[in-house]
């Protein structure tokens, strides 16, 4: 019996770990707590389930199926993005979140390097829609800012609803192949060397 509390505390204090330090928890508290200092107002979140040891286990989808979205430009975006390279990064993240913002040079300049099969893709998880002008904007700066002039999604739709229901925190980094299928487990906070490791051993393995 003390094993298994001792255990079950493990895995409560590393999940505790990572979006203390590392991600951005998306309770209503920190949301109103991060927006504030950006001028915008708090918006009603996804509910976030699960745990870190659940979300690397394969909470996610096995794939992303069929969606339609725009860019932050307006641009019309759909699945035949993933078609185009054979992997895919997607950083999701949101406008509210810190370390999200910190890490975001690192990926603009990592973006510059990829290998031509290979591509970035932000998804923004607190934009709600072209409406929603306040957080695009927000994005347009950080992103600006930071030099990651790759692709950037609003994330906040149901389009992705099934990836949003999946989260625990933001950043959190999921890589597709070709035909949409998720490979490898998700990374849950900003850890850029590991997106790199995971990129290399899955070019490596094919």
């Amino acid at each position: 019996m003390k094993n298994v509390l001792r255990k079950t505390m493990s895995v409560i204090l590393a999940a505790a770990l990572v979006l203390g330090t590392a991600a951005c928890g998306n309770s209503s508290t920190d949301k109103e707590t991060n927006t504030a200092s950006n001028t915008v107002k708090p918006l009603p979140e996804y509910k976030l389930q699960g745990t870190e040891q659940d979300a690397s286990a394969g909470n996610f989808p096995s794939a992303i199926g069929a969606f339609q979205t725009v860019d932050l430009e307006g641009n019309e975006v759909t699945e035949s993005i993933f078609s185009e390279k054979d992997l895919t990064v997607i950083n999701i993240w949101g406008t509210f979140c810190s370390p999200c913002i910190e890490e975001m040079p690192e990926l603009g300049a990592w973006a510059k390097e990829l290998p031509e099969n290979v591509q970035i893709i932000g998804l923004v998880q607190d934009i709600r829609g072209m409406d929603d002008t306040e957080h695009i904007e927000l994005a347009k700066q950080i992103t600006s800012k930071a030099g990651a002039d790759f692709v950037q999604l609003i994330g906040g739709t149901e389009a992705f609803a099934s990836i949003m229901a999946s989260l625990i925190g933001v950043p959190t980094t999921i890589f597709v192949d070709g035909n949409g299928t998720i490979v490898g487990d998700p990374i849950i906070g900003a850890y850029v060397e590991k997106y790199k490791d995971f990129v290399e051993e899955y070019l490596n393995g094919q």
